[in-house]
């Protein structure tokens, strides 16, 4: 196992390094690792890789196959399964909070940072992408109609070459309004939601931020658990969705303030929840009020389920909301 005493920062590029790994088709080296490394949004060159490489065989966790690279063995998988168990609480909802902290979008105004999901695609299928993401940006469960496109020369996004990236506005952003706004949120689930004729009915399945070292919504999407085209063409099938939680007391003040958002098309309520009551069958903290919102990253999970290569960084990193162009 690795030592929880682990840098967290070294903790998740490993986990990273694990997950590429195993989704290669035999051994793979240090340079095709940090290529994808860097497609997930972690800056890190070939000899930064092989030093976390030599991390994982010295615990047993990879084998060096010759000079074709690396393969996970039967102890990493294990490591993988259990998500770094000494490093699990506390690491989804630590990056939220971050990102929270730095986010400043006022919603009077329009102007600030946002908290974006970010998707590389290759150039040829960006198009297509497009069509889907367009389509989906139509029905009430798109968080946001705002979009950015990162070119490879981008100053701020890294970009492999023959890619684009999309960012798309992220549905914490919403505790991010709230915090700035003197309200208390606590992000609580990342949860998929049953639809029925195009009506939430209930979270089919939750995960806790707190409880989680990957965010659930990669979870949900990597095990094919999303059914969002089903959804969008006949009002039945799977969302991506997220629970936060807010003071009674703050009630008024929050409506007041998601209204103000709506004006700057940034809009995913579901529904408010009555104090400490379940809301879509997902228990509340009594004392508590429960809003949960469809997922930003809906879209990208739909371009996903098309077939089409997309790497997804869901609660990425935070943009100028001016820069994001509308739909």
């Amino acid at each position: 196992m690795i030592s929880s005493n682990t840098d967290p920062l070294v903790l998740r590029k490993l986990m990273e390094i694990m997950k590429i790994i195993t989704e290669s088709d035999g051994a793979v080296g240090a340079r095709i690792i940090a290529d994808r490394m860097k497609e997930r949004g972690y800056q890190i060159g070939e000899r930064g890789v092989r030093y976390h490489l030599r991390i994982l065989d010295e615990r047993g966790l990879t084998v060096r196959e010759g000079y074709s690279g690396r393969t996970i063995t039967k102890k990493g998988l294990q490591e993988l399964e259990d998500g770094l168990i000494g490093y699990r609480v506390g690491f989804i909802i630590t990056t939220i909070d971050e990102l929270i902290y730095n986010t400043n979008l006022d919603v009077d105004t329009g102007t600030g940072n946002v908290i974006v999901n970010t998707a590389i695609i290759d150039k040829n299928d960006f198009d297509e992408v497009m069509e889907i993401i367009s389509a989906m940006s139509s029905k009430p469960y798109s968080m946001s109609p705002y979009i950015r496109i990162m070119e490879e020369n981008d100053p701020e996004f890294k970009v492999p070459e023959g890619k684009v990236g999309i960012a798309t506005v992220c549905s914490i952003t919403i505790d991010s309004i709230l915090v700035r706004n003197g309200i208390p949120v606590s992000p609580r689930y990342g949860g998929l939601i049953k639809m029925v004729r195009g009506e939430p009915a209930e979270f089919w399945d939750l995960v806790l931020y707190s409880g989680t070292t990957i965010d659930p919504m990669r979870i949900f999407i990597d095990r094919k658990m999303t059914s969002i085209f089903d959804t969008y063409e006949t009002g039945n099938g799977k969302l991506l969705a997220s629970m936060r939680e807010i003071p009674v007391s703050a009630y008024e003040h929050a409506v007041e303030v998601l209204n103000k958002a709506q004006e700057i098309d940034i809009d995913c309520l579901i529904r408010m929840s009555e104090p400490g009551t379940p809301v879509l069958k997902a228990p509340i903290t009594p004392g508590k009020i429960g809003l949960p919102v469809y997922a930003g990253i809906n879209s990208m999970a739909a371009v996903k389920e098309s077939g089409i290569d997309i790497t997804i960084q869901p609660i990425s990193t935070i943009t100028d909301y001016k820069k994001m162009t509308r739909l």
